[in-house]
């Protein structure tokens, strides 16, 4: 178990951890969600409380570089585990600039199996470099064609929310024009299918199977609207439902003669070419579960799958797999179990996974002691209800801190990440006021109950709504003249915030250079009284 702190006993109330999902701190008032919408809790807690700034991207949670974005999942395991692991993005970077990838049983089987059929890449297509990056995908297409694989089709999710909401051109075209180069009389590599990420394929923490449903029909049956090209459906698409930003773009499949150019059929090879693992596993679950149930597949072709990464070591799912994924070890759930204190986790379907799997090091069970409570999310718009679960989610922190049960709880508001990527403004506002609005009662009770609260985020995103110039910084303007939505996550910082009377005149905050999401735990650990686990990254707590 940890070691007591001898400076200091310990809050004797519960410590609350309480992640304001993409409420990161803007550089400009213009275009921020946060800024425009009425807070008056946040302000009260910004002008009584101690608080400080971390950082939540780059380098800071794991990523190759500091011009990568954080996203929900590096920074849940950032904050649970208490320290920097190398995530998805460096390790499969890492992989095949060693060439390591090429030597794995994994990518041999992929390629055996595809000689005499067809490799199918499935995937995000873009450079967000958040669960996917184009230049993975290329990578492996020029190793596949060096190995002798000679037919190769792309299934391709448009995504317009961790890069510029109407970009997918951008990144097709020049696409197509590689693989023209490449193509021959001993090769064809072409698109075979796409749509938008959260029209199709890539749902998550089983909140709509209907998206892989349909992403199953068109990947594997081919079925779907056809055109000639990727790009011709891109641009028939947006001018059949005009507005429509690519991530909510429909299915559409690729064909000639009227015949899809690229069902998944017995024999052939599939690679879920995604690195980050929750939008990865229905698919997955799809072409390896076992008595699956959740959909009518039709027919279920005999493949040789993999994923980038595995995408949950408990479920060995995928069994096969690129590249091997970070082992997260010594995370607060598991330390904080053993030494007896009992926690609560709680946050709605769209964000559950992450105060509870990332939060454990990408663990899928409990440790001893732990409760999880999930609020089922609303499959609707995030813009036409922005206020999501908050209320809920509030509800059952209160309950849980009036039960007295729990020493430390934490819970997840994910409304100004989920809204935030619609790119509606106003509807990002009202989901920033409703987080506010539960926020204080949440911290009513913990008051009532002596306790204190860590207020932070995972990353930004409702702080940067608008597009930024990347030479002058200010907002980029469409032809008519008004703001180009931004729909992707920040580079900017996020605050963490030390509530509670038990903390008032006693406790502070102190910033260190380079702070992050990951010093959060030894924070929370010596708040309970607790010297920090050895791994763990610097507590930024202040003892008076």
């Amino acid at each position: 178990m940890l070691s007591k702190l001898a400076s200091f006993a310990g809050i004797q109330g519960p410590v609350v951890t309480i992640v304001m999902d993409g409420f990161g701190i803007a550089k400009s008032d213009v275009g921020s969600a946060i800024v425009a919408a009425n807070t008056p809790t946040l302000d009260k807690l910004y002008a009584t409380c101690p608080h400080i700034t971390l950082r939540a991207h780059g380098t800071a949670v794991g990523m190759p570089s500091d011009e990568d974005m954080g996203n929900s999942e590096v920074g849940h395991n950032a904050i649970g585990a208490g320290q920097v692991y190398s995530q998805g993005a460096s390790l499969v970077a890492d992989a095949i600039a060693s060439g390591q990838i090429w030597q794995g049983r994994a990518w041999q089987e992929i390629v055996a199996g595809a000689k005499a059929s067809t490799l199918h890449f499935i995937g995000l297509f873009s450079d967000g470099n958040v669960h996917a990056h184009v230049d993975h995908l290329k990578a492996m297409i020029l190793r596949a064609k060096e190995e002798g694989v000679k037919t190769v089709r792309i299934h391709a999710m448009l995504d317009g929310r961790d890069v510029p909401e109407t970009s997918a051109l951008d990144y097709v075209e020049p696409f197509e024009a590689f693989l023209s180069g490449l193509n021959g009389a001993d090769f064809d590599a072409q698109f075979a299918s796409g749509g938008g990420r959260m029209a199709i394929t890539m749902d998550r923490y089983d909140a709509n199977w209907s998206m892989v449903d349909k992403g199953w029909h068109t990947h594997v049956l081919g079925e779907g609207p056809q055109f000639a090209s990727a790009s011709d459906a891109i641009k028939g698409l947006r001018a059949q439902f005009p507005g429509t930003i690519d991530q909510d773009l429909p299915a559409f499949v690729i064909a000639k003669d009227g015949k899809a150019v690229g069902t998944i059929e017995d024999g052939d090879s599939v690679v879920f070419y995604n690195f980050r693992g929750d939008r990865a596993l229905e698919i997955t679950l799809a072409f390896e579960g076992d008595n699956f149930a959740k959909f009518d597949r039709v027919r279920v072709p005999k493949v040789t799958y993999a994923g980038m990464l595995q995408y949950d070591g408990d479920l060995k799912l995928p069994k096969r797999f690129l590249v091997n994924p970070p082992v997260i070890l010594d995370t607060t759930g598991e330390w904080f179990a053993k030494s007896g204190i009992k926690q609560f986790a709680c946050s709605e379907t769209q964000k559950f996974g992450h105060v509870t799997y990332f939060w454990n090091g990408n663990r899928s069970n409990k440790f001893e002691g732990e409760t999880y409570l999930e609020v089922p999310s609303d499959v609707v718009p995030f813009e036409q209800r922005p206020w999501m679960k908050a209320a809920e989610i509030a509800d059952a922190m209160i309950d849980a801190l009036r039960s007295g049960e729990y020493k430390t709880l934490r819970c997840n508001f994910a409304n100004g990440d989920m809204v935030g990527h619609t790119g509606n403004f106003r509807a990002a506002t009202m989901a920033v006021e409703a987080v506010d609005l539960e926020l204080a009662r949440v911290l009513q009770v913990v008051d009532e109950m002596g306790g204190v609260a860590l207020i932070t985020a995972d990353h930004g995103n409702a702080d940067e709504m608008f597009e930024l110039d990347k030479k002058t910084k200010q907002p980029s303007l469409n032809a008519d003249g008004s703001y180009k939505a931004k729909t992707a996550h920040t580079l900017n910082p996020v605050p963490l915030i030390l509530f509670g009377k038990a903390a008032a005149g006693k406790l502070g905050l102190k910033q260190i250079e380079g702070a992050g999401l990951s010093n959060i735990a030894a924070t929370t650990a010596n708040l309970l009284g607790f010297e920090k686990h050895a791994k763990w990254d610097e507590s930024l707590l202040e003892i008076k």
